[in-house]
C-alpha cells in the first residue's frame, strides 16, 4: 500500500524569519554607505571645523548662514526653474511616446522599451560630454553637412535640452506601465458610451495615468534639482545650480555649510518619496 505524499507547507513566520536573515547584510551596508554620512553630515551642519578634523572644533549656527546667502538663493531658484521646465516637457513628449507606443501594433513593444533606456546603460558623464561635443560649433554634423553650427555650450537651451536628453527615459517608463495596467474593457465602454477618441483620451485614459505621470515626474524632477553635472559641462560654468555650489563646498573642504544643502536637498528628497507612496502605494509604476 502506498503511503499519499504531502507537500510541506512552511509556517508565513518562517518564511517571513527566513527573508529577514536574507536581508540583513543588504541592510549593514545601507546603514554604513547611506546612514552614517547622513549622520555625519548631520553633525556638521553645527560645528565649525577645518574639513573633518576634529581638532579645534567648535558648536557653531552660524553656518546656516549659507541658505540666506544670494548666490545659493540664486542657485536654488535656477534649480527650481530648470527642473520644472525639464519636467513639463518630460511629461508632454513622455505622454505622447508612452501612449504612441501603448496603441501601436508592434508586437514585441518590451523591445522598443529596451532601446529607449539602452543609452541609460552607458556611463553618464560619457553621454553629457558626447552631448557637449555635438553643441559645439564645430562638431562631427557639421564635417558630416559641410556648414558649422552656432555654439550652445553656456546657454539654458543646452542645458534644458541635456536635461530632456537624459531623464526622459525615467518618464516615459513610468507612464507606459501604468497604460499598460487599464483594463482594456474600458477603452470599449468609453466609445460605447458616445466619447470621441480624443475625448477618451483626456476623460478616460489620462487619469488613469496620473499614478504614472506622478512618479514620473518625481523621478525627473529630482536629479534635474540637485544634479551639477549637466549644468557644469552643457553650462560651461556661467549658470549656477544648488548641485554646483555643493559640489563646490565639499571641493574647498568647506563640509559644514555643503552638508547643510545636501541636508536640504535629501529632505525634499525623502518629502518626494513620501508623495509617491501617497498616489502609488503598491508601486505599480516603479516595476
Amino acid at each position: 500500500m502506498q503511503k499519499a505524499s504531502s507537500n510541506k507547507i512552511i509556517p508565513p513566520h518562517q518564511v517571513s524569519h527566513h527573508l529577514d536573515r536574507m536581508s540583513r547584510p543588504y541592510l549593514f551596508w545601507l546603514y554604513l554607505f547611506a546612514l552614517v554620512p547622513v549622520v555625519v553630515m548631520i553633525f556638521l551642519m553645527f560645528v565649525d571645523s577645518e574639513g573633518i578634523s576634529v581638532g579645534g572644533m567648535e558648536a557653531t549656527i552660524t553656518n546656516f548662514t549659507i541658505l540666506t546667502e544670494k548666490s545659493t538663493l540664486v542657485a536654488f531658484l535656477n534649480s527650481i526653474k530648470y527642473a520644472v521646465i525639464t519636467t513639463a516637457i518630460c511629461i508632454f513628449f513622455g505622454v505622447l511616446i508612452s501612449y504612441s507606443l501603448y496603441k501601436s501594433k508592434i508586437k514585441n513593444k518590451y523591445l522598443v522599451l529596451l532601446i529607449l533606456i539602452l543609452p541609460m546603460w552607458t556611463n553618464f558623464l560619457l553621454r553629457i560630454n558626447a552631448l557637449a561635443s555635438v553643441f559645439k560649433s564645430e562638431n562631427i554634423l557639421s564635417s558630416i553637412l559641410g556648414f558649422s553650427f552656432p555654439s550652445i555650450i553656456g546657454t539654458d537651451f543646452a542645458i534644458i535640452l541635456g536635461m530632456v536628453f537624459t531623464y526622459l527615459p525615467f518618464m516615459v517608463l513610468p507612464i507606459y506601465t501604468s497604460l499598460e495596467k487599464i483594463d482594456p474593457l474600458l477603452h470599449e465602454a468609453a466609445l460605447d458610451l458616445g466619447l470621441t477618441e480624443t475625448k477618451k483620451f483626456w476623460k478616460v485614459i489620462l487619469p488613469l495615468a496620473s499614478k504614472g505621470i506622478v512618479s514620473g515626474s518625481i523621478m525627473v524632477l529630482l536629479p534635474c534639482l540637485s544634479g551639477f553635472a549637466i549644468p557644469k559641462i552643457l553650462g560651461d560654468g556661467n549658470i549656477l545650480l544648488i548641485g554646483n555650489i555643493i559640489e563646490q563646498k565639499f571641493i574647498n573642504m568647506n563640509y559644514n555649510q555643503g552638508s547643510i544643502l545636501a541636508i536640504v536637498i535629501l529632505i525634499i528628497i525623502l518629502g518626494s518619496i513620501l508623495i509617491i507612496n501617497k498616489v502609488d502605494k503598491e508601486g505599480e509604476t516603479l516595476i
